[in-house]
C-alpha cells in the first residue's frame, strides 16, 4: 500500500489512444471528430473534506489516513493536479425523456485520469462539480452540497447493497457559493458548493457511441468501440492484437444487454428508482451512474418517480425501469449497427436482455420470499397477488419484506386476520379497513402454505428461510428524508450524520440494533418536505 498521493500510478489509456479536441480553450461549443476535450478543474477558495470512503481508497492502494493529509482536499477539490493526471471531459449525446438531445457531454464532470493499482486494475478518477467544460452548455459546471451528499452516500450505499455502481472516494466543500433554483420556480438561492470524486473502471455511456453514429462518424465510432473492448472487455479477444470482428461486436453488445438486465433486477429488488434513465445516464459496464433525483420506494407505489421533471409523464417510474432499459439498449443497438450491418443478430441480443431479466427477477423474488426456487406455475400468481395486496394500503416496501421474515408458517393458520397482519403491521403507514386487512391476511396464509410445501420438498426450515430473505431484503436504505437530515446538518458544518449514515449503509442487511431508529418509515413531516419526497435535477 502506498502512503502518499503522489505515488499513485496514472496510465491514461483513453487520453493516449483516442483523439482529442484540438481546441484547448475552455468555452462551450460543439465538439466533432474527438472523444474528449482537455480541461482543468476550476480552483476554489477553501476546499474542506466532509467525508471519505476508506473502501474506495483501498481500491487505489491508499490507506484511510490519506484523507487527513492536507493536500487531499486541495487535489480532490480541484485546486491541484498530481503528476500523471491529464484532466479531460468526454463528448457524448443522448436520448432524454425519449427524445434525441444531440451533443451533451461531461458538463460538470472532469476525469482526472486512470489509476492503475497494484493488482493491475484500472480506476478512473472523476470530479463532479469542478467547474465548466466545453460541454456545460448554459450551466456553470458546479455542484452543491445538497446533491453531492446524496451522490456520495448513495454511491457507497448501492455498492454495499450488492448493486453494480460507480463509487465515491470523497466529498469536499469548496468554500464557494453556487446559485441554484431548486424548484425551477424563478427563486434561485445561494448554496454551498461541493465536489465529489467518483471512481469507476470506466465512465463510458451509451451516449458516447450514439453521438458518433448520429454524426455519421463511423471511423471514430469503430475506434471508440475497439478501444472500449480492448480496455474493458478484453475477454472477447484471444490476444491484445486480435482483430475485432462483427461477431465480437455482437458478443460485446450481448454482454451489455445482459449486465444491464442484471442491473435492472437489482434496482427492482431493493426498490431503487433512478429518476433520470436517459441514454447518457446508462453505463456501458452495467453500473448505476449519475445519482440525481433518485429515491427508494417507501409506500409501495409502482408508478412513483422521484423526479419532478418526470412528474407528468412518469416515464422513469419504478415499474417502468426494466422496459426503459430495453428501450435504451435498442438506441445503443441503432448506434452500433454500422459496425455490424445486420438487424437480426442485434434483435437476438436484445432478446437476451428479456431472458436474463426474467431469470434474475424470478430468482430475486424467490429469495425475497425465502423460497428455494421460483416455480412459475404457482409462484407467479403468488407474486402478482402480493404486489396487488401491497397497493391496498400505504405499505413500506423495505420494512414489509424484513417483517415478512418473522412469519412462522406453522402458527399462522391459528391467527385471526388482525393477528396475521400484525406480523407486517409495522410496515403500514396508517390503519386500514377490514377489506384491506383481509386481503393481506389471505395472502399471508397462502404464502405460509407455499413455505410448508417448500420445506417438505427441499428440507428447509424457518431459520434457513430467514437467512435467505435477510440476505436480499435490506434493512437499511438511503431514504430521502435520512439523506436530507444529513444535508441539513452538513450545511451547518456538522458532518457527523453523513459519517453515521455511511457507517450504517456499509452493512445494510445486518440488524445493527444500535441504529434501530434508522429502520423506520418516512415520518409524516417528510411526506412533502423539499428533498424528502420528489426532487429536481437542479443540483
Amino acid at each position: 500500500m502506498i502512503t502518499q498521493l503522489n505515488q499513485l500510478q496514472f496510465d491514461n489509456r483513453l487520453v493516449r489512444e483516442l483523439p482529442a479536441d484540438p481546441e484547448t480553450e475552455n468555452f462551450r461549443r460543439q465538439v466533432a471528430g474527438a472523444i474528449y476535450s482537455r480541461v482543468n478543474p476550476t480552483a476554489v477558495k477553501n476546499p474542506q473534506l466532509v467525508a471519505g470512503a476508506q473502501e474506495v481508497a483501498a481500491l487505489l492502494d491508499l490507506p484511510e489516513s490519506i484523507f487527513t493529509q492536507t493536500e487531499f482536499a486541495q487535489i480532490f477539490g480541484g485546486n491541484q493536479l498530481l503528476p500523471g493526471m491529464e484532466p479531460h471531459a468526454c463528448c457524448y449525446g443522448g436520448h432524454q425523456f425519449g427524445n434525441w438531445a444531440g451533443q451533451l457531454g461531461d458538463g460538470r464532470a472532469i476525469n482526472l485520469g486512470e489509476v492503475r493499482n497494484q493488482q493491475g486494475n484500472y480506476w478512473t478518477l472523476q470530479l463532479k462539480g469542478a467547474g465548466p467544460t466545453p460541454y456545460s452548455r448554459t450551466a456553470d459546471g458546479l455542484a452543491v452540497l445538497r446533491s453531492s451528499v446524496r451522490e456520495f452516500l448513495c454511491s457507497e450505499a448501492m455498492f454495499h447493497l450488492g448493486v453494480p455502481t460507480t463509487r465515491a472516494l470523497s466529498l469536499i466543500t469548496t468554500g464557494e457559493w453556487v446559485r441554484r433554483d431548486m424548484f425551477y420556480d424563478g427563486n434561485p438561492q445561494l448554496e454551498l458548493g461541493a465536489v465529489v470524486c467518483r471512481v469507476a473502471p470506466s465512465f463510458t455511456r451509451f451516449g458516447n457511441f450514439e453521438i458518433l453514429s448520429a454524426r455519421g462518424d463511423i471511423d471514430l465510432l469503430k475506434q471508440l468501440a475497439d478501444f472500449t473492448i480492448r480496455a474493458d472487455f478484453p475477454h472477447f479477444l484471444a490476444n491484445a492484437s486480435a482483430e475485432i470482428t462483427a461477431d465480437i461486436y455482437l458478443q460485446w453488445f450481448t454482454e451489455i444487454c445482459i449486465s444491464t438486465a442484471q442491473l435492472m433486477a437489482h434496482w427492482m429488488r431493493v426498490g431503487f428508482v433512478h429518476g433520470v434513465m436517459n441514454t447518457d445516464n446508462m453505463s456501458i459496464l452495467g453500473l448505476t451512474i449519475d445519482y440525481g433525483p433518485y429515491g427508494w420506494l417507501e409506500g409501495y407505489e409502482p408508478d412513483w418517480t422521484p423526479n419532478t421533471t418526470d412528474a407528468q409523464g412518469r416515464r422513469y417510474r419504478y415499474i417502468n425501469q426494466p422496459r426503459i432499459a430495453l428501450w435504451n439498449l435498442a438506441q445503443l443497438a441503432n448506434a452500433l449497427y454500422p459496425l455490424i450491418n445486420a438487424v437480426e443478430p442485434l434483435q437476438q441480443a436484445l432478446e437476451s436482455y428479456r431472458v436474463e431479466y426474467e431469470y434474475c427477477a424470478q430468482r430475486d423474488m424467490a429469495n425475497k420470499l425465502g423460497l428455494s426456487q421460483f416455480d412459475p406455475a404457482q409462484d407467479q400468481t403468488l407474486t402478482d397477488n402480493l404486489l396487488q395486496v401491497l397497493q391496498t394500503a400505504e405499505i413500506d416496501m423495505t420494512i414489509f419484506y424484513r417483517r415478512l421474515a418473522h412469519l412462522s408458517p406453522d402458527d399462522i393458520h391459528q391467527y385471526t386476520d388482525q393477528q396475521c397482519v400484525d406480523i407486517v403491521r409495522p410496515a403500514y403507514y396508517q390503519a386500514v379497513d377490514t377489506t384491506a386487512e383481509a386481503a393481506m391476511a389471505n395472502w399471508l396464509r397462502t404464502y405460509a402454505q407455499r413455505l410448508q410445501q417448500d420445506y417438505a420438498v427441499n428440507g428447509n426450515d424457518d431459520n434457513q428461510r430467514r437467512l435467505r430473505m435477510n440476505a436480499v431484503n435490506p434493512k437499511y436504505v438511503l431514504r430521502n428524508y435520512l439523506a436530507q437530515q444529513a444535508i441539513d446538518k452538513a450545511t451547518q458544518g456538522d458532518n457527523s450524520e453523513v459519517e453515521k449514515l455511511l457507517q450504517i449503509l456499509r452493512n445494510p442487511y445486518d440488524e445493527q440494533p444500535e441504529y434501530e431508529e434508522y429502520f423506520a418509515k418516512r415520518p409524516e413531516w417528510a411526506r412533502h418536505k423539499a428533498g424528502c419526497s420528489m426532487l429536481s435535477c437542479s443540483s
